[in-house]
């Protein structure tokens, strides 16, 4: 998929995507609740969302108390999120990752990326970890599906025409063994299954 037809997709769909905000808030929440004994969200002070669509998880960051930074390259993706009343004192960004993203080295506590990854080209995948160690200072979060394979989800992503399928089976040793122009992406990588068929693939960026 190019990214102009990506682009064209992802801006045509907003508005269903906007239909399941206060779901996918509901189950970020319990997600990042589940987690804290391992990673603690709310100990940090700013956090950068990779790919934020219509800004859910921001809206549930942001009640964390974190100070959060939302980008996507959709625009009518960012249109929903900017206009939830609760998401006032969030920033979000018409940005790419992949083509670099417009902040300074080290600029945010935490990056997280929620159901991106998979959709990705493997090269277009270790791009992306590299812009996100790059920003980050403390820990990098891909949110993503783990190698536990559901019918629905299979059709679904042979439809979309990703590398789901590729990266199920790679994710943690791509991470480990990420390599992009020479950079290496993360310095270690743990992987926490959150849910029956996702994982948080907590990384440290590379120094």
């Amino acid at each position: 998929m190019t990214k102009e037809t990506s682009s064209l997709l992802f801006n045509s769909i907003a508005p269903v995507y906007g239909l399941f905000y206060n779901v996918q808030k509901k189950r970020f929440t319990e997600v990042i609740e589940g987690v804290e004994n391992e990673l603690d969200l709310s100990s940090f002070k700013t956090i950068i969302d990779i790919g934020c669509g219509t800004g859910a998880l921001c809206s549930v960051l942001n009640g964390k108390g974190l100070s959060v930074t939302g980008i996507d390259p959709a625009n009518k993706m960012l249109e929903i999120a900017r206009n939830k009343q609760k998401n006032k004192e969030i920033n979000f960004i018409q940005a790419d990752v992949l083509e670099g993203l417009p902040f300074e080295d080290n600029s945010f506590d935490i990056a997280i990326a929620s159901y991106v990854a998979h959709g990705l080209k493997t090269e277009e995948r270790k791009r992306m970890y590299v812009e996100m160690s790059r920003v980050t200072e403390e820990w990098v979060v891909i949110y993503d599906y783990n190698d536990k394979r559901s019918l629905l989800i299979t059709i679904i992503e042979w439809l979309e025409g990703g590398d789901y399928f590729h990266f199920i089976r790679n994710a943690e040793p791509e991470m480990r063994d990420c390599v992009s122009e020479m950079k290496s992406c993360f310095s270690e990588v743990k992987v926490i299954n959150v849910d029956t068929r996702a994982a948080w693939y907590i990384c440290k960026p590379f120094v």
